[in-house]
């Protein structure tokens, strides 16, 4: 019982110097990384400065393609005078299955009709109303981080064009 506890009473001071050490070397290694978040666009994490100016919104009507295989479709023109709220959803007035193709708009998907629990709905599902949770304007903003994501019909052309060789 004295040899564990002189063992300890040794051994203990040996731990806090090591364990304060190992803590100023983190203290260290954060300080190095303030500023390196490119999300913060070399801001560093303990300041805040003004915002940078809003992206223009593409108003082109033009699809864009999507970044990634999940990706909602963005919206190609402006929405900034739409009404969408518990009571009004001006996106439905081209994009419903009555109006879609009188206004030449994509159709919602059928997706947008399933309740969470799968069965077919008459009218879009509650959890479906609010396009903006979703799907956002597509603006001139260049992207914040590199994107190397192929749509499934370019790895289909690339590999037909590579049997061909």
């Amino acid at each position: 019982m004295k040899a564990v506890l002189m063992t300890i009473v040794f051994m203990l001071p040996i731990a806090l110097v090591a364990l304060d050490t190992r803590r100023d070397a983190l203290r260290g290694s954060v300080r190095e990384n303030l500023g390196r978040d490119p999300l913060r666009r070399g801001i560093p994490l303990d300041e805040e400065r003004r915002p940078l100016p809003m992206q223009r919104v593409e108003n082109t009507d033009l699809r864009r393609k999507r970044a990634h295989p999940e990706q909602p479709p963005t919206i190609p023109h402006a929405i900034d005078s739409y009404q969408l709220d518990k009571n009004s959803n001006a996106c439905l007035h081209c994009h419903s299955r009555a109006n879609a193709e009188d206004f030449q708009a994509p159709m919602i998907s059928v997706t947008h009709f399933l309740s969470r629990d799968g069965q077919v709905l008459a009218n879009i599902a509650p959890r479906r109303y609010f396009c903006t949770q979703c799907h956002v304007v597509q603006t001139d903003a260049k992207p914040l981080v590199k994107n190397q994501f192929r749509d499934v019909d370019e790895l289909i052309g690339g590999e037909k064009a590579e049997a061909r060789d």
